[in-house]
């Protein structure tokens, strides 16, 4: 009979936390898509970003940069978009508003103001990359995503140096561009 009661007893916190933990590991991996969106979003914006920087960039260093960021986002891109079919996870084929509103705003310049912008937007973009990034290392569930981040991490941190260095060389406030950037993504934290 004692058994009988331990038995039932087990089964019942069994029972009670199995749906616990199926709730958790749900919720894993909605962050994981979570992730996945945000970061497709931002390898699309950076393609066609890219593409506007060859066509408009006055400075070769610009359209080189551009360039690097068509050749780099979208090998990443399609390695995400190939992980997201084996998980079959969505991802966006366009751009939402808020990356299009970005692609609009650099659209409407030219020559140095171009560059200036566009070099600007680069630095802040992948400083909140880089962070996201790190973050992501630390939460994500799925292996083969973090494998992702592992690899495209130190592809991030690349770009980002390359963005001070050519941004410093169009006399762009590259520490004011990163603090913006700290402040958005510090703002975004608030917001959760």
């Amino acid at each position: 009979m004692k058994n009988l009661i331990l038995f039932l007893s087990l089964l019942a916190v069994a029972a009670l936390a199995l749906p616990a933990l199926a709730m958790e590991h749900g919720g894993e991996r909605d962050a994981d898509q979570k992730f996945v969106k945000k970061a497709a979003l931002g390898g699309l914006m950076e393609v066609e970003l890219g593409q506007l920087a060859q066509e408009k960039g006055e400075a070769s260093e610009v359209q080189e940069f551009g360039r690097r960021m068509v050749e780099d986002h979208g090998q990443a891109n399609s390695e995400l978009s190939q992980l997201a079919q084996q998980k079959g996870w969505e991802l966006p084929t366009e751009l939402d508003q808020k990356h299009q509103n970005t692609v609009d705003q650099l659209q409407r310049h030219s020559g140095e103001e171009f560059d200036q912008r566009y070099m600007r937007e680069m630095v802040k973009d992948h400083t909140k990359d880089v962070r996201k990034f790190e973050k992501a290392k630390e939460k994500v569930s799925d292996p083969e995503l973090l494998a992702f981040i592992e690899k495209t991490l130190p592809v991030l941190e690349e770009h980002l140096q390359l963005a001070r260095q050519t941004a410093e060389q169009l006399g762009v406030n590259v520490a004011e561009a990163e603090a913006e950037a700290e402040e958005e993504l510090e703002e975004k934290e608030e917001k959760k």
